[in-house]
C-alpha cells in the first residue's frame, strides 16, 4: 500500500471504530443478559430430561454417529481427557473476548459485523433455551456416557440442584461451538493470510471436546450452525473494494491489492 492510501486507510478505521466506553458497557451488558438470561430456565428437570430423550432418539433414528465414538477416543488416557476438560472450562470466554479485542484494534469495521452476528446467534440460543430447555448427554442414563469433568476434572458445573451460576439444562444449542464457529469465520474474512483457514480447527477441535465431554449433542452443534448461518446471511460484513492508483510518469501503476472498507491492513 502506498502513502496515498496509508492516510486514508487510517481515517477510515478511525471513523468505523465505536467508542470503546460504550462498546465495553454494551459488551458487559450482553454478557450480563446472557448470564442471568440462562438463569430463567432452572426448574425444568423433568421437561429438560424428556426432551434430551427425544434428541437422543432423534439422533439414532437418522444414524448420527455416536457420541460414546468421540469420548472413546478421549479416555485412552488420564492426560487427554484432562486436557479437554480444560479447554472446555477455559478457552469458550477468553478465546471470545480476544478475538473481539483485535477486531476493535485491527478490523474496526469487522468488529461490529461481528458483535452484531454474535448478539444475534446468542439472543436466539436463549430463546430456544427457554423454550426447549435440554439435559446434556453426560446427564442422561441412556446414552451410556460419563461426565468426563467430574471423574477426571477440571469441573465448571456442582450439582444441578445446588448450581446457581449456570444453567445446566442449555444444550440446545451450544454457543461453545457457535461462538468458536463464529471466531474462526470472522478471522477468515478479516484476514488475507494463505493460512488463515486453520481457524476452523478452532471450532472443529472444540466440536470434539464438547460431543467427547459428553456435554453436548451432534444436535446442540448442527442447530447452532444453521442459526449462525441465518445470521451470517442477514448481517453482512465489510465488502472488499477495488482501488487504483491513477497514472504517473505516463505509465499506469500498478493496481492496489483488494481493500477492506474501513478495515486497516
Amino acid at each position: 500500500m502506498n502513502a496515498r492510501t496509508e492516510p486514508a486507510a487510517a481515517e477510515a478505521d478511525a471513523s468505523a471504530r465505536p467508542p470503546l466506553v460504550r462498546e465495553l458497557l454494551l459488551v458487559a451488558g450482553l454478557f450480563l443478559v446472557y448470564k442471568f438470561g440462562r438463569q430463567l430456565a432452572t426448574g425444568h428437570t423433568a421437561e429438560a430430561f424428556a426432551d434430551a430423550g427425544s434428541v437422543w432418539h432423534l439422533e439414532r433414528a437418522v444414524h448420527l454417529p455416536g457420541e460414546g465414538s468421540v469420548q472413546d477416543l478421549l479416555l485412552h488416557g488420564d492426560t487427554l481427557v484432562h486436557v479437554a476438560n480444560t479447554y472446555y472450562a477455559t478457552v469458550h470466554f477468553p478465546a471470545t473476548a480476544a478475538f473481539l479485542v483485535w477486531l476493535y484494534l485491527r478490523r474496526p469495521a469487522h468488529y461490529v459485523w461481528a458483535r452484531r452476528v454474535l448478539a444475534a446467534v446468542t439472543a436466539a440460543a436463549l430463546v430456544v433455551h427457554l423454550v426447549f430447555p435440554l439435559a446434556p448427554p453426560r446427564m442422561l442414563a441412556a446414552t451410556g456416557l460419563i461426565d468426563t469433568a467430574r471423574v477426571y476434572g477440571p469441573s465448571v458445573y456442582g450439582p444441578p440442584q445446588t448450581d446457581h451460576l449456570s444453567n445446566q439444562f442449555a444444550a440446545m444449542p451450544s454457543l461453545h461451538f457457535g461462538w468458536a464457529l463464529m471466531v474462526a469465520v470472522g478471522l477468515i474474512v478479516a484476514t488475507r493470510s494463505r493460512l488463515r483457514w486453520l481457524w476452523l480447527l478452532h471450532p472443529l477441535l472444540t466440536l470434539t471436546v464438547i460431543v467427547g465431554t459428553a456435554n453436548h449433542y451432534w444436535l446442540d452443534a448442527i442447530v447452532v450452525t444453521v442459526m449462525l448461518g441465518i445470521a451470517l446471511a442477514l448481517i453482512h460484513p465489510p465488502h472488499r473494494t477495488a482501488t487504483t492508483a491513477g497514472r504517473a510518469g505516463g505509465q499506469l501503476a500498478p493496481t492496489e491489492e483488494n481493500v477492506l472498507v474501513g478495515a486497516g491492513r
